[in-house]
């Protein structure tokens, strides 16, 4: 199994738990909505860590954990979607960004 499908399960297990724990049906409408969410939660760290937010007491260095965390989970809810609806992301990748990501040829 190619290591982006080995993470997108390991996103689906802990997202399965997470939803199970704290009664959250994940139905087909709320994967793309997660995906909105979490553009939005990245769009607003960013906003605030470019001086065009409130920062509310926050510094540059727990400003991009924000960011980082953000973008983690915009990530993992990238390979959800994509998991949930069939998507190969690693033949769109080589389609589309002409590498394959299963193959370590970085020197």
């Amino acid at each position: 199994m190619p290591p982006l499908l080995k993470l997108a399960d390991r996103f689906e297990q802990a997202s399965r738990t997470y939803a199970s724990s704290n009664g959250i049906a994940r139905d087909e409408d709320w994967f793309v909505l997660k995906l909105q969410e979490e553009l939005g939660e990245l769009t607003q760290v960013w906003m605030k860590l470019t001086a065009r937010g409130r920062r509310r007491g926050l510094d540059d260095t727990a400003l991009r954990e924000e960011l980082a965390n953000e973008t983690a989970d915009l990530l993992g809810h990238i390979l959800l979607f994509a998991r949930r609806n069939d998507i190969d992301l690693p033949a769109a990748i080589v389609r589309k960004w002409r590498f394959d990501p299963g193959v370590d040829d970085i020197a």
